[in-house]
């Protein structure tokens, strides 16, 4: 098993550089199909114990079995199956096996969840509740004002630069998936809050010897320092304890509270796909089913 096991260690981090390299993924991406396929190289081992190339489609059939087991969902189901696929189809470029054993295997349809989703006035709850009398909570208004207003992903705005502020023009550039560049519309107030935010920020690294003193970061830890994913959901789980708010709020919440309150305030699914970054509009299409007279509205403008 151990001579497998190296070899199936030596196959993934050859795929590792594969996806990163010839498919540009983000990071996070790379390693969530990497953390996938090594799962499954798990399973593969202790059940079968053979090599990457010895897997055939029973196998990979007796995987999803297991999964369905351990009560996966079914859309986690489909994700972990998407990545042996590819996987596998890393495989057959590279000339390692002639055909794919995921080729034929279908994921288990699933329904498609609607996202949860804050009202206007538990938006404003939220971002109200952070005292704006100390640096730290003028940063955070001003993040949780461009997390909702310009529809961020979490990464997207703590990869936001400098020279990403395009403020005079009343827009920010914003690198999303795949590296994909998009100019995004920051509104007036999230604006407002931006430019006191700065100023602090300007204020903050006057001092030449401060740590981090020629960071590009738009937004600062108090260390002078690149926030981190983990300090955002803080600082959101916080803010919605403070507002009395008791639904599970994360920053995608946000981000899905915008695309919906876009779209009912009568935006176009293509404006809220531009908005969002999305590069299928069938993503951007669940929010269409999330206020049924939103679409009976837009039905009886036609005249039949």
């Amino acid at each position: 098993m151990a001579q497998n096991s190296e070899k199936w260690e030596k196959t993934i981090q050859g795929y590792k550089t594969y996806i990163r390299i010839e498919k540009n993924l983000s990071a996070n991406s790379v390693e969530a199909y990497v953390r996938d396929i090594t799962v499954f190289a798990n399973f593969i081992l202790r059940k079968y114990d053979v090599l990457p190339t010895e897997v055939d489609e029973d196998m990979i059939s007796q995987y999803l079995v297991h999964l369905n087991t351990i009560q996966h969902k079914r859309t986690s189901q489909a994700r972990e199956l998407s990545g042996v696929k590819s996987f596998y189809n890393y495989l057959l470029m590279t000339d390692k096996i002639e055909q794919s054993p995921a080729e034929f295997i279908t994921a288990p349809k699933s329904r498609r969840e609607l996202p949860d989703v804050l009202t206007v006035e538990e938006v404003e709850r939220i971002i109200g509740s952070i005292d704006t009398t100390t640096i730290k909570g003028r940063r955070d208004r001003a993040m949780l004002e461009m997390l909702y207003s310009c529809g961020l992903r979490v990464t997207e705005l703590i990869s936001l630069r400098m020279s990403d502020l395009f403020l005079g023009e009343g827009y920010i550039r914003v690198m999303g998936k795949g590296n994909k560049q998009r100019l995004v519309p920051i509104g007036r107030l999230a604006q407002e809050w931006l430019m006191q935010y700065l100023d602090d920020r300007r204020e903050l690294l006057k001092d030449k010897t401060t740590k981090g003193s020629n960071v590009q970061a738009v937004f600062l830890s108090n260390r002078r320092t690149e926030l981190t994913r983990v300090m955002i959901f803080t600082i959101i789980r916080n803010a919605t304890k403070d507002a009395g708010i008791t639904k599970t709020v994360s920053p995608h919440t946000f981000r899905h509270s915008f695309a919906t309150h876009l779209y009912t305030g009568g935006a176009s699914i293509r404006q809220v796909q531009d908005m969002l970054g999305h590069q299928s509009i069938t993503t951007t299409e669940i929010y269409t089913h999330l206020d049924p007279e939103h679409l009976r509205g837009a039905i009886d403008k036609i005249k039949l």
